[in-house]
Formats: structure tokens, C-alpha cells, sequence
């Protein structure tokens, strides 16, 4: 089966074209075009400045997709597009292209949830995943632990009560004045600092629930950074607060995970979103697994796989398409507020 993967649920213009061949997953082309440079100038995202490059990126990213994946549309299956979560003027782009290349080609279209779909970048892979599982997923608009017993399957049993992980990254960035996005840049100052440095709090570490919570930690690096004591024009300095931020924050995720993973017996853990791609988050999640419960798999996702992508998308949209869980195209619609769910 040859799957055609649609995404532009934020600033990512992104198709791509994969292949299952007796339950092997080929990523034939995976093509992104990003928008990083252009919501630099501002500090995040724009809505209709990501939907109006969304709108003049879409086909010629597809036509590259195709191209490099060396398929036509009669080689294709079925469409799979994100429909939800996400920026709805963002999302309605690869919504409308989807359901207007189905019309055309004559092709099937799966729905598939942008949450969802960063689970299953890990099954690019092709490695054994084992049930039930745990996937922690750390994005920009995400922090969530999500049970899985099978596929298709989906508990949600903790999430952020205010920012995301990554926001949080985003924010603290913007208080130290380092730039967009925070998360890279973060990450790379914090190699040169030290994590003990400033004492910064584990938000809701020891609450007897699997929620987050990262507005605190985030305000307490304000807090810091307007003290008197602190010269943050000292370029040490500032690599000292990324480097005790990230460790307060891969603190908090790991703990939750851990417990988690004791409680519901899970045999393997998942790792998903932007935010998965920090060197230290992979580095001391494996660690922590590997000494606390070291028959737990852990998989984490290639790098390019973190990111938003369209080979995540048509992964996800494969294991609806065996099932022939196809959606008419008429009643295909955007959904910014999409929960993931069973």
C-alpha cells in the first residue's frame, strides 16, 4: 500500500509519499518546507502569514513529494491529511488539497489526528513495539501521556494544565532574548552551562497525578532574570539558566513517565514530538529507564521525524487504511480542537 501524506496543521508545509509492503514501512520522499525564517521576525507564528504561505507551498511541495518518491497518482492508494488539531487557517490548506486531490484522483482519504500521527512516527522505524504502551508526547502545543493497549487505542492520563513543553522553551527564550525557536537554541546553550546553577522548581513533581505544569518554572526564570544579582548580559550566565531550565524540565517529564510506566506495566515506551528531538530529554529518558525498569523498550523517533512532517501523517493514515477507516469526502472538515481518542 502507497500512502500520500498531507500536513499543515502549523508552519510546515509538508507531503510525503510511503510505502507498506508486507508490514514494512518504505519512507519513499518526505519533504518540508518550513516557515522558520519568516515567524522569526515575530517571535511565533502567525496565523495568516503560516496559512498564506501554507496556500502558495502546498502544490509544489506535493508535485515534490511525488517526484522524489518516484510515484504517480495512480500509484497512490490513499490520501492521508491532518484535520486536526492545529491552526484551523492552516489546517483548511492541506484539508481542501486533500479532499480536492481525492475528487480528482479518485482516491480514498483518511482523517488523521496530528497528535496521533506523532505517536506513529515511531513506527517508521520498523522496530517491535510491544502492548500495552506509554508515548510521551512534547511539542510546542502538547505535553501529553497518552495508554495505548493496541493500536487505534488511545488513554489520555496526564497532560499540561497550562504551557506546553515546548512553549515553555519558546517563552523562556523569548525572556532571555535568544530568539525563535527556543527549544534548538536552548538546548545548544545549555551544553556550555551549568544545570545546578540556578535552583529552579520541578512543577507538580511529587503530585499524585500525570499532569504538568511549566507556567511556574517558566515565571520563575523571569523572576530570575530581573534579579540584581544576576548579570544576564554575562553570555555564561545565560547558558547557566538554559541549562538548569532544560534540566528542570527533562526532570519532570522523565518522573511522570517513570511512575507511569511502574503503575500501568508497560512494556513499551514512546517518545513523540519537537520537543523529542532534545539530546538531553532522549539521553536521560533512556537512562532512567534503562536503571529503573530496564525490561521497558524504549523507541525513540529518527530526528527528522520529530518535527511536524507528512511521513508521520501517512504512517498514522496506513493502519486506518488497512481497516478501511476512509472518511467520505464531503464530510472531511477541518477540527483545530481534535482530542485524540479511541
Amino acid at each position: 500500500m502507497i500512502i500520500l501524506g498531507i500536513e499543515t496543521s502549523c508552519d510546515e508545509t509538508a507531503a510525503a509519499i510511503v510505502e507498506n509492503k508486507r508490514g514494512v514501512f518504505k519512507v519513499r520522499s518526505n519533504v518540508v518546507s518550513s516557515q522558520i525564517k519568516i515567524h522569526a521576525k515575530t517571535g511565533g507564528v502567525v496565523p495568516e502569514v503560516a496559512a498564506r504561505e501554507h496556500i502558495k507551498n502546498i502544490l509544489p511541495v506535493v508535485e515534490q513529494a511525488l517526484k522524489e518518491g518516484k510515484a504517480t497518482q495512480k500509484d497512490i492508494d490513499a490520501i492521508a491529511v491532518t484535520t486536526g488539531p492545529g491552526l484551523i487557517t492552516s489546517l483548511i490548506v492541506g484539508v481542501e488539497t486533500a479532499k480536492t486531490l481525492a475528487h480528482v484522483w479518485n482516491k480514498p482519504v483518511v482523517s488523521v489526528n496530528h497528535i496521533e500521527a506523532h505517536l506513529y512516527a515511531n513506527f517508521a522505524s520498523n522496530k517491535k513495539v510491544s502492548f500495552p504502551l506509554l508515548a510521551l508526547i512534547v511539542s510546542g502545543g502538547h505535553t501529553e501521556l497518552i495508554l495505548m493497549k493496541k493500536h487505534g487505542h488511545y488513554k489520555l492520563i496526564g497532560k499540561t494544565r497550562d504551557d506546553a513543553a515546548g512553549e515553555a522553551f519558546d517563552k523562556v527564550a523569548k525572556i532571555l532574548k535568544l530568539g525563535y525557536p527556543g527549544g534548538p537554541i536552548i538546548s545548544k546553550l545549555a551544553n556550555k552551562g551549568n544545570a545546578r546553577a540556578f535552583d529552579l522548581p520541578r512543577p507538580m513533581l511529587k503530585d499524585k497525578t500525570y499532569d504538568f505544569s511549566f507556567s511556574g518554572l517558566k515565571t520563575a526564570v523571569l523572576y530570575e532574570s530581573q534579579s540584581k544579582k544576576h548579570n544576564f548580559n554575562s553570555k555564561k550566565k545565560i547558558a547557566d539558566m538554559s541549562a538548569s531550565f532544560e534540566q528542570a524540565t527533562v526532570d519532570v517529564l522523565i518522573k511522570k513517565t517513570t511512575r507511569a510506566t511502574k503503575e500501568h506495566k508497560i512494556k513499551t515506551v514512546l517518545l513523540a514530538g519537537g520537543v523529542a528531538a532534545n539530546k538531553k530529554l532522549r539521553a536521560d529518558l533512556k537512562k532512567e529507564l534503562q536503571t529503573e525498569l530496564p525490561k521497558v523498550e524504549l523507541l525513540l523517533p529518527d530526528l527528522d521525524y520529530c518535527t511536524d512532517n507528512a511521513a508521520m501523517i501517512a504512517v498514522a493514515g496506513y493502519f486506518h487504511a488497512r481497516k478501511k477507516e476512509f472518511t467520505q469526502i464531503s464530510k472531511i472538515q477541518a477540527d483545530p480542537n481534535w482530542e485524540l481518542s479511541s
